[in-house]
């Protein structure tokens, strides 16, 4: 499975990573957030390293649908249900500048975008209460949009929909080029391939930390199998934090979806559309080889714990056929979001503690607007500035209200790990699973997880390197998923997101 932004990528090339350099900020993953980051603190002349593991938008953002949308489903109503009003004002706010700050920047780099109306729509009468419930909420926010009786360019009927005129729509990975190419004309370097597995804080000799100026006050280490660098921040942007210390993976509810782009026969739809009801439909248009192509999302699931994964991606396939006939299928693909218990993203510093270490994440299918507002949010942090959307927004973290949702999921959590224990240590199979499917078995008294891909069969730990959860075959996508926190892994165990750090050992 490949994205059609993964396929048409531009080219961005890479630098070489120099073990012992130092750093005013290392920013540890190479998505929108971090290279957005990495942009706003190098126009403020720090030197900046930006580290990737695998390849410049390999994970959310190069798989994302990419709406610069302020319409955002049920986003305003669920953050005012669990902070109120004056939270989802100052979300509106971060999204509007973030939205800004995007649009500016592809104009100024001359980086086309598509400026477009957003519908969200619905199906069914409960599907209208939501979206009179998001519309007030909206209001209450100062985000406007307007409700209306149908949606004529869809081939579907509608009972309601919310409309929110001039939003926009993008190639995200020309948006990464351009990021890229202005870091590095900056000074600042971008490092594909260069796995960060921890972040320490230096040390004197009588194990208290260095003083402020000390050696230009750079503190902290960033390690890697390649090496170290060190800075005096790290700002962490890798979906969910790799680091355990703030407990982020306790409060996010990973979630994977899929969509697939489509050449259609005659006209289809010029706006971009959210289904408020279940299953989750989203459509929008992108240009590819000359023409219009229809890009349909959906299907969401929580990451690890669903069988037949691959059955997700045939049923949109099959929708977007039904509705659209004649369509033919072109790239197909899946990306993994975080929702956050608290209803808004957890930006800001790692802990108390910590606070030279910063964190972007719960962006909760949102990414292009959040990241650019988490961006800004952050470089300002580290400049000395302040936004006081951020100071409304990013404090609110856990409340009570999140509470219950948040017991919740560490109880499914702790569910999961019961189960694929047991469940792994049941099978005792020797034999190779088919072509493109997986399996857990016993081995030496431990799960170990078994697969076949490309005539090839290989046997890992089927054990999770973060936390300990027995892994789950992704038939979809060929990988081995945690249904604990949603760290995933290659068929020959190498990872693929985190939060794990550290690969699976071969068997």
């Amino acid at each position: 499975m490949k994205s059609l932004w993964l396929d048409t990528a531009p080219a961005i090339p890479a630098d070489s990573f120099e073990p012992g350099a130092e750093y005013d900020t290392v920013i540890v993953g190479a998505g929108l957030t971090g290279l957005a980051t990495g942009v706003l603190l190098s126009r403020a002349g720090q030197r900046v390293a930006v580290l990737e593991a695998r390849s410049t938008g390999a994970v959310t953002t190069g798989n994302t649908t990419a709406k610069v949308s302020l319409l955002q489903g049920r986003q305003l109503s669920r953050i005012t249900a669990h902070h109120g009003a004056g939270t989802a004002r100052a979300y509106v706010e971060a999204q509007r500048e973030g939205q800004a700050w995007l649009l500016r920047f592809c104009e100024e780099h001359n980086i086309a975008y598509d400026r477009r109306d957003a519908f969200t729509y619905a199906a069914t009468g409960q599907g209208v209460a939501d979206l009179r419930a998001e519309l007030q909420a909206a209001t209450d926010a100062g985000l406007g949009g307007e409700y209306v009786e149908a949606a004529p360019e869809l081939p579907f009927p509608v009972a309601g929909a919310l409309r929110l005129a001039d939003q926009a729509q993008l190639h995200p990975m020309e948006l990464l080029a351009g990021l890229a190419a202005e870091l590095r004309e900056r000074g600042g370097v971008l490092i594909e391939r260069v796995r960060a597995t921890n972040v320490s804080v230096t040390r004197d000799a009588t194990g208290s930390r260095r003083a402020e100026g000390g050696q230009a006050g750079r503190r902290l280490t960033v390690h890697s199998a390649a090496g170290q660098v060190t800075a005096d921040h790290v700002v962490l942007a890798t979906g969910t934090p790799i680091l355990n210390r703030g407990g982020h993976f306790s409060v996010l509810k990973p979630q994977r979806s899929y969509a697939a782009a489509f050449n259609v026969p005659g006209g289809i739809p010029s706006g971009m559309y959210l289904s408020i009801d279940a299953p989750t439909r989203s459509l929008r248009t992108a240009a590819h080889a000359g023409r219009q192509v229809l890009i349909v999302g959906g299907n969401g699931h929580s990451v690890g714990r669903q069988q037949h994964t691959k059955g997700n991606l045939e049923d949109l396939v099959r929708w977007t056929r039904d509705q659209f006939p004649g369509a033919e299928l072109t790239h197909s693909w899946s990306a993994q979001d975080y929702e956050p218990a608290a209803a808004v993203p957890y930006v800001g510093r790692l802990s108390f503690v910590e606070d030279r270490i910063l964190v972007a994440t719960g962006f909760n299918k949102w990414g292009l607007t959040n990241a650019a507002a988490a961006a800004l949010a952050l470089s300002s942090t580290l400049l000395g500035g302040s936004k006081p959307w951020a100071t409304q927004l990013y404090k609110a973290g856990i409340a009570a209200q999140d509470a219950l949702s948040t017991v919740q999921t560490n109880a499914e959590v702790g569910l999961e790990l019961v189960s694929g224990w047991l469940g792994g240590l049941a099978r005792t199979s020797q034999t190779a699973p088919p072509e493109g499917q997986g399996t857990v078995v016993r081995g030496n008294a431990r799960p170990v997880g078994v697969s076949t891909v490309d005539g090839t069969t290989r046997r890992v730990s089927g054990i999770c390197t973060h936390l300990g959860g027995v892994l789950n075959w992704n038939d979809a996508e060929c990988s081995w998923d945690c249904p604990l926190h949603g760290s995933r892994f290659a068929p020959d165990g190498t990872v693929l997101e985190g939060p794990a750090t550290r690969d699976l050992e071969a068997k």
